[in-house]
């Protein structure tokens, strides 16, 4: 981020999870309730990620998005449990993320591929503020530098194909998929934006492609999203062919396929891994550059 952060305040207000209900889990964290009235609710990420550090880029980032006249719910506050961090925000009653949907009516899956693509679209014209926000491109690049877990070769493939990229001052949310998008009655809302910035918009469609294509098949993944795999693999050709206006998504498909691969090593970068996920992200990046930098 561009953008200078507030400093450090030198108290919180203390929460007790006792005192709190759990009503949600994600890949990085969990959300509670002290009622089901209740019209705020509290975000505590996992361990490594529950830092004041960590929290308060997610607080800021909030802020600014809101700024921007993007849909997002309100962010109100940062609050300490125990030696960890969480935030208070708006919480949206009744809504369901579109990966909810589609695992409560999976007949309705290609309506919310369209949904999101609409939806993107949207937020893809957005222009982002550039001195507070980062460039994708410019991450994409110090990604290709700190992934010592992919091959020269591939590395000197990646950062040629990056140097390819149009600049682009237009907002990308970073974390582009079917949960992080809600609806609540006639409204939407973007949630977890803690890796919003601004580039190419195939950066955001390349994580999208990762997640319903090559992560599909994993068990972990089908359960954080409420998907199987036949539904993500719908929703991506469905997606696509809303995106791009065609029956014929193979262009496509490859270019979003190349984007994938530095969305991985963008994930080296943005969650800090540790060994094990480092050997994750090789087999993928091999994997990726294998298909579709040939």
């Amino acid at each position: 981020m561009n953008g200078k952060m507030m400093e450090k305040m030198d108290t919180y207000e203390t929460i007790d999870l006792n005192d709190y209900t759990q009503i949600g889990e994600g890949g990085n964290g969990k959300t509670y309730v002290t009622s089901a009235d209740s019209d705020e609710i509290l975000k505590m990420n996992n361990a490594r990620l529950s830092t004041w550090e960590v929290v308060k880029h997610e607080y800021d980032v909030s802020k600014a998005v809101a700024s921007l006249g993007i849909p997002v719910p309100a962010m109100y506050r940062i609050v300490q449990v125990g030696d960890a961090y969480g935030t208070i925000s708006q919480r949206i009653k009744g809504k369901k993320s579109l990966s909810r949907i589609c695992h409560d009516e999976p007949e309705r899956t290609e309506e919310m591929a369209r949904l999101l693509c609409h939806k993107g679209k949207e937020l893809f014209a957005k222009p982002c503020d550039t001195e507070f926000f980062p460039s994708r491109k410019a991450q994409a690049l110090l990604a290709v530098e700190r992934a010592t877990f992919v091959s020269r070769r591939n590395r000197e493939k990646m950062r040629a194909f990056i140097e390819t990229i149009p600049e682009n001052t237009h907002c990308v949310h970073g974390d582009f998929q079917t949960g992080n998008l809600i609806q609540a009655g006639a409204d939407y809302y973007w949630i977890d934006l803690d890796r919003f910035g601004y580039g190419d918009p195939m950066f955001d469609i390349g994580h999208l492609f990762l997640i319903c294509h090559i992560y599909a098949p994993m068990k972990r993944v089908q359960d954080i999203f409420h998907m199987t795999q036949e539904q993500f693999h719908r929703f991506w050709d469905a997606f696509a062919k809303e995106y791009t206006g065609q029956d014929d998504q193979a262009a496509f498909d490859a270019q979003a396929g190349r984007f994938a691969a530095l969305d991985v090593i963008l994930r080296n970068v943005f969650q800090k891994s540790n060994f094990i996920e480092k050997i994750f992200f090789g087999f993928y990046v091999h994997k990726l550059m294998k298909q579709y930098y040939s």
